[in-house]
């Protein structure tokens, strides 16, 4: 076949001037049919069942990510208590990332979420938040109104000056595979100098990187 076709025209054999039989001029009986303008056909509907079943897919995998997302990726968390004040506030919401722990350890100065321990004793407390101060192997203690580590002064940038200030306690020695966390409201805080003690690894939910909510408080953490 060729790649280009001539336009329509006079066939091969045949002249493009009218017969002695053929008058010029439009022919009396009107013009032919193909002069005869012809609607285009209407675009093939889909099948209105076909289109429900589409629809009901793309909802069922939009669903399904969506939860696979809140199980392994980022779950919201909202904050209940002030034992986290002045980073968190009560109300506050954040978002958790729960993949990067399994990537990478659990670093001094995150703030984490973690399985309530069985030694705390709360009603209706399943997780709560703190902040990461001691490492798996190290001696905590704190004296005259700070911390150390292992016997040094530990340097706490996330905290404003005025809230840094921790209540003598230990040395604590903590275990292998165990955190110890505060909240960031020292005088408030029922963590690992208390009831709570150091935490296992495995209790660990993910960190909180996020402060999504108020938006006027939004910010990483």
């Amino acid at each position: 076949m060729p790649d280009a076709q001539p336009p329509d025209g006079p066939s091969e054999g045949e002249t493009g001037s009218p017969g002695p039989s053929s008058p010029a001029g439009p022919s009396p009986a009107g013009p032919s049919p193909t002069d005869r303008a012809v609607p285009a056909p209407a675009p093939a509907r889909r099948p209105r069942r076909r289109a429900l079943i589409e629809w009901a897919a793309v909802i069922a995998v939009a669903v399904i990510a969506a939860l696979a997302l809140r199980s392994f990726v980022v779950q919201p968390y909202y904050i209940p208590s002030g034992s986290m004040e002045p980073t968190l506030k009560i109300g506050d919401k954040v978002l958790v990332d729960k993949l990067s722990y399994h990537l990478h350890g659990v670093h001094r100065g995150d703030v984490i979420v973690f399985n309530k321990p069985p030694a705390f004793n709360s009603p209706g407390v399943k997780d709560l938040i703190k902040r990461v101060i001691g490492l798996p192997g190290e001696t905590i203690s704190a004296s005259g109104g700070q911390v150390y580590i292992d016997g040094k002064l530990l340097a706490q940038p996330w905290l404003p000056k005025l809230h840094s200030y921790t209540a003598n306690f230990g040395p604590v020695h903590i275990p292998q595979g165990d955190y110890f966390v505060m909240g960031d409201n020292r005088g408030d805080s029922d963590d690992s100098r208390f009831q709570l003690g150091p935490i296992p690894r495995n209790l660990i939910v993910g960190r909180a990187f996020l402060l999504w909510w108020p938006l006027g408080h939004f910010g990483t953490l």
